[in-house]
């Protein structure tokens, strides 16, 4: 069989269970994002190990694979800042500074005394506190959206102070590679980090507020097929590059600023239901497909279970109560702190990425890094039931700032058909 021919199997089993997992989760009463990501577990290593069955030997299926679900992230994330208008999200400043911050501050302490309670030395603890206080955002985006609270209070400061975690928690990494490297350049280091993400924000903000909206009306009366669709998805992928090359951040962060600064283009709505099919259809079930295929909870037998229990447990708590004080702090009624911190628990790609970095850099060993695998897969796995039983008990989602009510969102409709 084809390399090809291997990738259109893969890709066909893993889009039919990644619906027909969400669909059971929607029946069970929870976010069909739970049962998507159950369903990857169970495909990937940690039972059924798919990509590595008899029909599948090409050597990079598992590669492609991966890019295929980084541009599910993307559409994922274009999408949540396309429901968003810039000036609700303006209006959660305050709750995004405050809850960012603690929420890793506390992670990035309790991460620290953890390590230290393990017998690490002092530099790797501290590492693990900085990999605890990455935070994945998507996962709690999708539920949100499912749940047509995105646009309420609380999704708008979660989504606020998930891009202000993003940019401390860059700017910490930084801060410690360069003290920790001894070659004396580290304030340079350190200021050249932060003139990437002012330069990177900066132009963000300028293109996104004066040319996104007219290159949209410009693709849109051009006499070619779908030039709407194809222009949103030509900036998404661009503002994502950027953001990474340019700004040194997260690539999802590149593709939720030019979702937020499409939002304010009139052909809004035509945009979000040309990128809905494609990324409901195809790209978002991958992704979350291989959020399960890259956990493999074999690797935690033995004494890293331990390990992985309490990082679990300090993951849970230190992004629960940091972000949550955060946000009551800035006027949050208490079950409102406890939504956002809530929101705030789902680790991912981001956290593996920083856990990836401390293993070459030798901070931590393969034991510290199969813990935080477990902890990505744990706090993946709370999230989503979490959000629904806290909302539930709000009976409806909270207001947004101007006192609207929340709206429904086309995307859960998308996921359920």
């Amino acid at each position: 069989m084809s390399n090809f021919l291997q990738l259109a199997l893969i890709l066909s089993i893993f889009i039919t269970m990644a619906k027909l997992g969400g669909y059971i989760s929607l029946r069970l009463g929870q976010p069909s994002v739970l049962g998507e990501i159950v369903v990857g577990i169970l495909l990937g290593p940690s039972l059924l190990n798919v990509i590595h069955w008899a029909p599948f030997t090409d050597p990079h299926l598992e590669e492609f694979v991966a890019e295929l679900a980084e541009l599910g992230v993307l559409l994922l994330m274009f999408l949540a800042g396309l429901e968003l208008h810039l000036s609700e999200l303006a209006r959660s400043g305050r709750v995004s500074v405050l809850a960012g911050t603690l929420g890793v501050v506390f992670p990035v302490g309790m991460g620290f005394l953890a390590g230290l309670l393990f017998q690490m030395p002092a530099s790797s603890a501290l590492f693990l506190g900085l990999i605890l206080a990455a935070t994945s955002v998507s996962i709690s985006a999708q539920t949100l959206m499912e749940l047509g609270a995105l646009r309420s209070r609380v999704g708008m400061g979660l989504l606020g102070a998930a891009v202000f975690d993003d940019v401390l928690v860059v700017l910490l990494l930084s801060i410690v590679l360069a003290l920790m490297d001894g070659t004396g350049g580290g304030l340079a280091s350190i200021g050249l980090v932060v003139l990437r993400m002012v330069v990177y924000l900066a132009g963000a903000t300028v293109i996104g507020l004066v040319l996104l909206p007219r290159i949209a009306r410009r693709a849109d009366r051009m006499p070619i097929s779908e030039g709407l669709v194809a222009s949103s998805v030509v900036l998404i992928l661009l503002y994502a590059w950027a953001a990474e090359v340019i700004g040194g951040m997260a690539d999802i962060t590149g593709a939720f600023l030019a979702g937020l600064f499409l939002a304010r283009s009139p052909l809004r709505d035509r945009i979000e239901t040309g990128i809905s099919a494609l990324a409901y259809g195809v790209f978002v079930p991958i992704f979350f497909i291989h959020v399960g295929l890259s956990a493999n909870v074999r690797e935690l037998a033995g004494g890293g279970v331990w390990l992985a229990l309490a990082l679990i447990a300090v993951a849970v708590v230190s992004k629960v109560v940091g972000a949550g004080l955060g946000a009551f702090l800035a006027g949050f009624s208490r079950l409102e702190a406890l939504q956002l911190g809530a929101g705030m628990m789902s680790r991912g790609e981001v956290g593996l990425i920083v856990a990836t970095l401390g293993i070459t850099q030798g901070f931590i060993g393969r034991d510290v890094f199969s813990a935080v695998v477990g902890v990505v897969i744990a706090t993946t796995l709370l999230t989503p039931p979490a959000l629904r039983v806290l909302f539930a008990r709000g009976q409806q989602p909270a207001s947004t700032g101007d006192h609207t009510p929340a709206e429904p969102v086309a995307a859960a409709e998308l996921i359920t058909e």
